[in-house]
């Protein structure tokens, strides 16, 4: 006794192994962008420095993963590194760190940094720890921060131009801030917003 099965026609029939192949390669394709271009574009970003303006926090060659989502929900703060677009040359991006906040007034002199505010209308010293030991900030400004307004330096005070050179910083020209170093590997993790030592006069 002989039995046969017979096979479904979706069983039966052949492939066209080739047709299949591509579709299946455009389908992870189309998947892969629909996951990709949201985090890369609205999301998270990175970069690398370029130059020495951030000596000794960040090293040209360092590579950044910079949060796009955060100021979103909660405004920039105090000490947080950011990326933005130069206010003289948008195409070009900047990386320096927030010193002086909307509505405040910043005073640089005498290689100090002072700031003005509510909380302190009689100006506080802000005391910088990740800046080489004695080094100062150069130059003279006194300046008023407006609705949105951010007054930024970099961190090698002597090799940066930053809002002592070309003014305040708008607030629609903040990419995002610094969120994680991947490079160099001995350096690699999050990047922590100082606590300030603070001084008052």
């Amino acid at each position: 006794m002989s039995f046969y099965f017979r096979k479904s026609k979706a069983e039966i029939q052949p492939s066209d192994g080739v047709g299949n192949f591509f579709v299946e390669i455009l389908k992870v394709a189309i998947i892969s962008l629909a996951i990709i271009i949201p985090i890369r574009y609205f999301l998270i970003q990175p970069f690398v420095v370029r130059g020495s303006s951030m000596e000794p926090s960040f090293s040209s060659g360092d590579y950044l993963i910079i949060d796009e989502i955060s100021y979103r929900f909660t405004e920039p703060q105090r000490g947080d590194v950011i990326i933005f677009k130069y206010p003289r040359n948008p195409s070009q991006y900047y990386i320096k760190r927030i010193i002086g906040l909307p509505g405040e007034r910043v005073l640089v002199n005498g290689g100090d940094v002072i700031v003005y505010n509510t909380e302190y209308p009689s100006g506080i010293e802000i005391k910088e720890a990740y800046l080489i030991e004695e080094v100062q900030t150069p130059g003279t400004v006194d300046t008023t921060l407006g609705s949105g307004e951010y007054f930024v330096l970099g961190d090698n005070r002597t090799a940066s131009s930053d809002s002592r050179v070309w003014g305040e910083l708008e607030s629609d020209e903040i990419i995002g801030r610094a969120w994680v170093r991947g490079w160099p590997v001995n350096a690699a993790g999050t990047v922590q917003t100082p606590m300030y030592k603070l001084i008052g006069n």
